[in-house]
């Protein structure tokens, strides 16, 4: 059981390392109607989703 916990954290921490990278956050660093850009609502959005998901990983009842 405590192999598939550390399995699933680490995809969670490399899926945070993919979305955190500068290529795909500069996807997001555009102006939008009113100059602003959406890149950190964008940053905090994608916080949120990966503490989330750690959360549901930990806080998992164990199957036994």
């Amino acid at each position: 059981m405590k192999q598939a916990l550390t399995s699933r954290l680490v995809a969670v921490s490399i899926l945070a390392l993919v979305l955190f990278t500068p290529p795909l956050l500069l996807l997001f660093d555009r102006p939008t109607a009113w100059g602003f850009s959406t890149l950190p609502l964008v940053i905090y959005l994608l916080w949120a989703l990966l503490i989330l998901l750690a959360a549901l990983i930990l806080e998992r009842p164990d199957a036994d």
